[in-house]
C-alpha cells in the first residue's frame, strides 16, 4: 500500500507563533522521505490559523528541492481562488523542478471567510471548478490552454515549460457531495477521501462514481486516496485519551473556520450536501456529537489497531494509498513526532506489504512520454 504523510500547519496552541509552527512543521516534512513515506502532501487555506499554508504549490516546490524520490501531492489547490492559466503553468513548472513527482489534487473550497477574502462568489464555485478543471486538465495533456465557458475564458496560450509527461492517473480531487463525485468521474480524475461521512455512504458514492467513470472514459477509475488524522501510541488507553483530545481540538477548528454552527450553508447553492451537517451542529449537543462521529472515522490507537483500521478502510473503499496527518489541534510537537516515528517504524512496513509497490497505480501513474490528449474524453 502506498503510504503518504500530510503537513498542514495548524496554528492552534497557547503561546505558539506562526514562526514556531512553520519551523516545526517543516521539520516534520523533512522526516517524510528518510522515514520511508512515499508521498508528502500539503493543503491550501487562507486568513485564519485553521491551517496556514496559503500556497500549496510553493510549499511543495520547497520540498522538491529537499527530496529526491518522494512524490509531492496537493490536497488541494482550490481552483475558484486562482486563475486557472496560472495553475496550469505552476503545476507543470513544479513537475519539471521535481522530475515528474507531482500528484495534482484539486478542489472547490468551502470556507466563506476565504471566498469573501478573495471577492469570489461562493455559489459559483462548482461551475467555476468544473470549467477550470476541464481547461487545466486538457491543457496539461496537449501543452496549451484554451477555453470559452460562462465563467472561465482563456485565449489559446502555450504552457511553458511544456508538460513532459501525462497527468492522467495522477490527478485527484476532493469530493464530498455525490454531485461533485459525478463531476470528477466525468472529468476522468481520481478521488481524494477525507473521512467525514459514514463509510457505508462513502462506498455507495464511490460505486456511483466508478460507474460514471467507466461509462465516460472506457476504463476503470483509479483507486481512491484516503487521508486521515492519525495518532499512534504503544498504549491503547493513552492513544484514546490523546486522540480524543487533539483530534477533537482539530474538529473544533473545523467548526470555527467553516462556520459549521450557523445558517449560511443551509440555503447556499451548490452546497446542499452540507445542509444536514449544519443542522446537526445547530442542534443542542450537536457539535459534541459531530466530534465523536469524526473521531470514530479517524485512525488512532496502538500500531496493531491502526493497521487493522487502515485495512478496514481499504476493504471498504478499494484505496491503494493512505495519507496520515500526524500534527494537529495544538498537539505538542514531541508527541506528534513520537506518533509519526512509531507509525513509520511499525505500521507502515506492514501496510506496504498489502499492496506491493509494483502493483500500486499511484506509483505508476504518468510514467512515460507526453500523452496525446485525444486519447482521453473530457465531456463536460
Amino acid at each position: 500500500m502506498h503510504v503518504g504523510m500530510g503537513v498542514i500547519f495548524q496554528g492552534q496552541g497557547e503561546g505558539r507563533t506562526d514562526r514556531n509552527v512553520y519551523r516545526n512543521e517543516l521539520r516534520f516534512g523533512d522526516l517524510a522521505e528518510p522515514l520511508g513515506f512515499e508521498s508528502l502532501w500539503g493543503v491550501e487555506h487562507h486568513f485564519t490559523d485553521y491551517t496556514m499554508c496559503p500556497d500549496v504549490l510553493q510549499y511543495l516546490t520547497y520540498f522538491a528541492g529537499r527530496t529526491s524520490r518522494i512524490q509531492l501531492g496537493s490536497m488541494v489547490v482550490v481552483l475558484p481562488w486562482h486563475h486557472p492559466m496560472r495553475v496550469a503553468e505552476e503545476v507543470v513548472m513544479l513537475d519539471h523542478l521535481s522530475n515528474g513527482r507531482v500528484i495534482f489534487g484539486i478542489g472547490r473550497g468551502l470556507g466563506r471567510v476565504e471566498f469573501e477574502g478573495f471577492g469570489v462568489n461562493q455559489e459559483d464555485s462548482r461551475e467555476f471548478f468544473t470549467e477550470a478543471a476541464q481547461m487545466i486538465l486538457e491543457g496539461l495533456e496537449r501543452g496549451y490552454c484554451e477555453y470559452d465557458g460562462r465563467l472561465v475564458k482563456q485565449k489559446r496560450r502555450d504552457i511553458r515549460p511544456r508538460p513532459f509527461k501525462s497527468f492522467r492517473g495522477r490527478t485527484y480531487a476532493a469530493a464530498v457531495s455525490p454531485e461533485s463525485s459525478q463531476i470528477m468521474a466525468q472529468l476522468g480524475i481520481g478521488i481524494l477521501i477525507i473521512p467525514q461521512k459514514p463509510w457505508e455512504l462513502v462506498a455507495q458514492e464511490l460505486n456511483a462514481y466508478r460507474t460514471v467513470f467507466r461509462d465516460v472514459n472506457g476504463i476503470d477509475a483509479p483507486p481512491p486516496i484516503v487521508g486521515g488524522w492519525t495518532y499512534c501510541d504503544e498504549s491503547r488507553d493513552r492513544a484514546e485519551e490523546y486522540a480524543r483530545k487533539y483530534i477533537g481540538e482539530y474538529w473544533n477548528s473545523v467548526v470555527k473556520h467553516y462556520e459549521i454552527v450557523g445558517t449560511h450553508l443551509l440555503n447556499m447553492r451548490g452546497y446542499e450536501a452540507y445542509k444536514q451537517m449544519q443542522e446537526m451542529a445547530n442542534a443542542p449537543g450537536g457539535v459534541d456529537a459531530l466530534v465523536e462521529f469524526f473521531l470514530n472515522l479517524q485512525v488512532w490507537g496502538t500500531p496493531e489497531m491502526i493497521y487493522e483500521k487502515i485495512l478496514d478502510i481499504q476493504r471498504r473503499t478499494g484505496a491503494e494509498a493512505y495519507t496520515g496527518i500526524f500534527s494537529y489541534g495544538a498537539m505538542p510537537y514531541e508527541m506528534a513526532e513520537a506518533s509519526l516515528r512509531l507509525f513509520a517504524g511499525e505500521v507502515m512496513p506492514e501496510l506496504k506489504r498489502c499492496v506491493p509497490v509494483e502493483d500500486q497505480l499511484i506509483a505508476r501513474a504518468g510514467i512515460g512520454s507526453h500523452a496525446d490528449a485525444s486519447a482521453f474524453r473530457l465531456p463536460i
